[in-house]
């Protein structure tokens, strides 16, 4: 394999995983008050998350074809307070395996540090090491100006927009269990200096092995619209347990150099019974 198609892939690996995990709304209730950019009220929301907690930690195997090539982590280490608000400090961390970090080495960081209670992004952090490449990215959201504040510049954002950390556990609020296959939900996501409009199609349910252990999941396939990473249907579909955890268990993507697989090979600190895992 060139060097070209194993840094396609493996960049592509995490887009996957956190980019397009993204969609939808959730019951919402008022509570403080502000106002934006556009003289629109502000409302601190409350989610119902019965998803995650701190202490979970995913890990992730990443497949092209039969070869691993790379290792994905998703952890949420800490609680820490931002603007008086207790938030969750996630990181993604993605690293080439040492087999092909010896001719392409990838060391990338991403942190999001995410309101527990309304489940949306107060900072986002991206730090990027692949090969001879490097990049550091950080944005603050200010939800009640309307504003992201990044280290390239300002942006004008709406209240509630995520980056791509906090729209993947956002994701895992969500009650699936109404929707019939074939519908459709929205979420809004923040990304270097743009705000994309994202799908998800509800796809039904479905049965799968991975090494983690056997789990009844449901399906949804991510749609992104013009002008996204993705551009037509039929590229992804992400595999999450049919249950109040949602956690994603398998990953597809069909890409022009054929395709990628990311498979859960660990869990911990899960909140709670995985009532999907087939025993």
């Amino acid at each position: 394999m060139n060097e070209s198609k194993l840094k396609y892939f493996i960049i592509l690996l995490f887009l996957i995983i956190f980019f397009s995990f993204s969609y939808s709304q959730n019951s919402l209730k008022p509570a403080v008050t502000g106002t934006n950019t556009n003289n629109t009220k502000f409302s601190f929301r409350t989610i119902n998350n019965e998803a995650f907690d701190v202490g979970e930690t995913l890990e992730f195997n990443v497949r092209y074809g039969f070869i691993v090539a790379g290792k994905a982590v998703l952890t949420i280490p800490n609680l820490e307070y931002y603007k008086g608000r207790k938030s969750y400090y996630i990181e993604s961390r993605v690293n080439s395996l040492p087999f092909f970090s010896t001719f392409y080495k990838v060391e990338d960081l991403y942190i999001s540090v995410v309101d527990a209670e309304g489940i949306f992004p107060w900072r986002f952090e991206q730090h990027i090491r692949e090969g001879k490449y490097a990049r550091d990215f950080e944005a603050e959201f200010d939800h009640y100006l309307g504003i992201a504040k990044t280290s390239e510049g300002e942006y004008p954002i709406e209240s509630y927009v995520h980056d791509i950390i906090s729209a993947f556990y956002y994701t895992r609020t969500i009650d699936f269990s109404n929707m019939k296959p074939g519908q459709r939900i929205t979420l809004k996501n923040f990304y270097k200096d743009t705000t994309y409009i994202l799908e998800v199609k509800y796809k039904g349910k479905q049965q799968v092995e991975v090494k983690a252990g056997k789990f009844n999941c449901i399906v949804v396939e991510p749609i992104i619209q013009e002008g996204g990473l993705f551009k037509s249907e039929g590229t992804l579909y992400i595999w999450l347990t049919d249950d109040k955890r949602k956690i994603p268990v398998m990953v597809k993507s069909k890409i022009l150099i054929g395709s990628i697989t990311a498979e859960l090979t660990k869990y911990s600190g899960i909140n709670g019974e995985i009532e999907a895992k087939v025993k």
